[in-house]
């Protein structure tokens, strides 16, 4: 029927349709097919299941149950999957076999936990129905089945090595066989017998299931049996109770309506609503290769899996309640994405220079994203479609983790875990920045904010605690200090705090109002929705903004930024690309000046210690410098966005560089190791060019289109050279000068220009190198 099967474990099937249902624990799914092998496997399940150990058909109300040992549920859900719904997750502790009587709408299911036992309840979950039926001389509790016509339940002990029997009470207990049972699995009847897996025995045997006598092995070999089903109309009675459903009335179940998990059944109404419409606090989690949420508003807070595709590590998820979608990033594939709750439009919003973005952030009323990284040690912007992207915050940030908003107030927050651990506060346009909270942390990694009554909340892994404060960083508090081991996401949601816990694998939450009387904390699971409430004048046009609309305290205006390579207008309002810029470098950092405008910003680049060199590459954007601290060639985008070491072996002292941008070259000085070399614009196909007869090569400028080079020497006797690009030609150009430094070309008046730095003038001449002019 079906083959190729990963590590099936319980199967069931449904007798007038022709179907046969299974798990597979290896793969975590619920799968279904015809029995004539006929068209294709249907996935019934694939999220939230880890470990489906049984598996129960309804051939009446055309429904599947089933047991997680891992996640704790019993579950249920249409043939198809949908509205999947959680009938029981209080009080179960590895459940195992389950069976169904649905004439009598009654399900039986088996407990491996450390109080094994067998229990019963109606098919619909009403938690009053819920009966231990046994609970004495049990002890793992494998297979169950029922006989229809007798009304008697059969179970195995794979420990006690028995086979028993009762009705369905649980009274008129009696043992049909024991002692000869090395592992009995899953077990069935039909007729006068009862037939059996064994795991050990590796064989498929039987006895009469009134007496237990003559038994036999049925089939054996090279065997790994697992569950087992007598298949035939006999095994599964009509009765009269129930009818079977109208498989095209969705929601609609037989017995007293029960909603798919996370959607609250409307007053009145007979159908469960698949919008979920009656929700109204979610808590949303990132957990690692999927997304979850739990609505608050169902009583068993159970965490259903979103549909999404690709998810490798997710690490920061935040919601949009303006459009209801979810955003989140992925710490493996560098990306940050989003999609609507139901998992459709998923969708990549920020794919480039991402590294380790272990904080976001929605601004949901100027409809901006931000987020956090460790990797690049930076705090960035963007429309929630990804465009309009802007470095705000570069420096002085260690390792920037949870950040949180506060967009009516114009406010943003974050929590930094460096060497120096701090929470911070600034504008959400980068300004006014401040540190609030500098001593007594160490691993800040959660952070939340109630901006109602202006407090921040945050947990620190490695203090093991979780403290508040007033939002200017006054009034700190420590609320738990024990029981928490290491706490990662942290969120508010109306008067609960919530939070996960790594080493506990959990999430918890505490009322913050028992705090100060030291009540107990419940448990319960995942994390985090904004309430859409207040407004700032980035709500009305985008402020009037054509491009980021950032919103500041204090009653100030909103900030109008541009995106990396745009500058701002005079309107102050409007964006456009930028003419021209001069760049220079200052130790560890590169800035760029606007020629129009003479707005300066920084260029968003970190690990630079000693810049001393810097050109630029107009055909595709990147800088180039070269560090004399760290002796290494680097290269980045204007924006600071995928730096990239191209040389950082065979380095001293690279005080001079060019780029050469017609042929694709890069050229260098290097005073240490008196050379200069070449190599391709990634640091490949490397050359030393030219070595004798150099004393302290200082300055490099390029001539592509005469195909010639120029440098400064700083020796006994300093000077400007000349050579052709491939090292030939060369002629000392300038001699009686002093020592050259910034060389440069004024490409369309043909002449040199160069710093001496013993005068403090700026020179000039020809390209013959006469006549040289003097300013001051």
């Amino acid at each position: 029927i079906v083959g190729n099967l990963e590590d099936a474990a319980a199967l069931d099937f449904i007798y007038d349709l022709g179907m046969v249902f299974w798990t597979d624990i290896g793969l975590e799914v619920i799968k279904g097919r015809a029995v004539n092998g006929s068209g294709a496997e249907i996935t019934v399940a694939s999220m939230g299941v880890v470990s489906p150990d049984g598996l129960a058909c309804d051939w009446i109300g055309r429904k599947l149950y089933w047991t997680d040992s891992d996640t704790n549920r019993i579950e249920v859900s249409q043939l198809d999957g949908l509205h999947r719904k959680v009938l029981f997750w209080k009080d179960l502790d590895q459940p195992r076999a389950i069976t169904l009587v649905p004439t009598e709408g009654l399900m039986f299911w088996t407990d491996w936990g450390e109080t094994p036992k067998i229990e019963r309840a109606s098919m619909d979950g009403n938690p009053g129905t819920r009966k231990i039926i046994v609970r004495e001389d049990i002890f793992w509790p494998n297979g169950l089945t029922v006989d229809y016509g007798a009304k008697r339940i059969y179970w195995a002990d794979a420990k006690l090595r028995f086979i028993s029997s009762m009705d369905y009470e649980g009274a008129g207990r009696a043992v049909v066989i024991q002692g000869s049972l090395p592992h009995p699995f899953a077990l069935t009847v039909h007729g006068d017998t009862l037939y059996w897996t064994d795991w050990q025995a590796k064989a498929v045997q039987s006895c009469s299931k009134l007496t237990g006598t003559h038994k036999r092995i049925v089939l054996s070999g090279d065997l790994e049996p697992m569950d087992i089903h007598a298949y035939g109309p006999l095994r599964q009675p009509t009765g009269h109770g129930r009818t079977s459903m109208d498989p095209v009335s969705p929601g609609l179940f037989s017995f007293p309506t029960v909603a798919s998990s996370g959607y609250p059944v409307p007053f009145v109404s007979h159908r469960c609503d698949p919008n979920g419409a009656g929700a109204r606090e979610i808590l949303l989690l990132a957990r690692r290769t999927d997304l979850r949420r739990i609505s608050l508003d169902m009583p068993d807070y159970t965490d259903v899996v979103l549909p999404l595709r690709g998810i490798k590590h997710a690490i920061a998820i935040d919601y949009d309640p303006v459009e209801g979608r979810i955003y989140w990033t992925d710490d493996e594939v560098c990306v940050i994405q989003r999609a609507y709750l139901n998992g459709s439009n998923q969708e990549p919003v920020v794919t480039s220079e991402v590294q380790h973005p272990d904080g976001m952030a929605v601004d949901w009323i100027a409809r901006n994203l931000y987020w956090t990284d460790t990797g690049t040690d930076r705090i960035e912007v963007a429309r929630l479609n990804g465009t309009s992207r802007k470095v705000l915050i570069s420096e002085d940030l260690g390792e920037p983790r949870a950040i949180v908003l506060d967009p009516p107030k114009g406010y943003m927050y974050w929590t930094d875990w460096g060497n120096a651990p701090k929470i911070e506060r600034a504008a959400l346009d980068g300004g006014q920045r401040r540190v609030l909270v500098s001593t007594g942390l160490g691993w800040p990694n959660g952070l939340a904010i109630d901006t109602r009554a202006g407090k921040l909340y945050w947990a620190d892994a490695r203090m093991d605690r979780i403290e508040t404060a007033s939002v200017d960083g006054t009034g700190r508090k420590v609320l738990v200090s024990d029981q928490l081991p290491h706490v990662f996401g942290f969120t508010l949601l109306g008067e609960y705090m919530y939070w996960t816990d790594w080493q506990g694998r959990s999430i918890e939450r505490i009322w913050v109002s028992w705090v100060s009387n030291g009540a107990g904390r419940p448990r319960l699971s995942p994390s985090t929705l904004h309430a859409s409430a207040g407004t700032n004048p980035c709500a009305v046009s985008n402020g009037g903004c054509s491009h980021l609309c950032l919103n500041r305290p204090n009653g100030e205006a909103p900030a109008c930024a541009c995106p990396t390579g745009l500058e701002l207008r005079e309107d102050l309002q409007t964006c456009t690309a930028t003419e021209a810029f001069l760049l220079y470098v200052q130790r560890e950092d590169i800035w760029r000046i606007s020629l129009q405008s003479r707005r300066k910003d920084h260029v968003p680049l970190s690990g630079v210690m000693e810049a001393a060199a810097l050109d630029y590459d107009v055909s595709d954007g990147r800088i180039y410098w070269t560090d004399t601290g760290l002796k290494r060639i680097s290269r980045a985008f204007l924006n600071g966005s995928q730096p990239q070491t191209l040389v950082e072996f065979g380095l001293d002292y690279p005080e001079g560089m060019a780029v050469d941008w017609v042929a694709h070259n890069l050229y260098w000085v290097d005073m240490g190791l008196k050379r200069l070399e070449v190599s391709r614009l990634d640091g490949s196909s490397r050359r030393v060019l030219l070595w004798k007869g150099l004393d302290d090569p200082r300055s490099l400028a390029l001539d592509p289109s005469h195909k010639f080079m120029y440098w400064s020497d700083w020796g006994k006797t300093p000077r400007i050279e000349r050579a052709a690009l491939d090292g030939s030609q060369r002629v000392r150009l300038i001699t009686k000068i002093a020592r050259a430094n910034s060389l440069t070309i004024d490409h369309v008046d043909r002449r040199l220009y160069w710093t001496a730095s013993d005068s403090n003038l700026i020179e000039s001449s020809d390209m013959s190198g006469t006549p040289c002019f003097f300013f001051a």
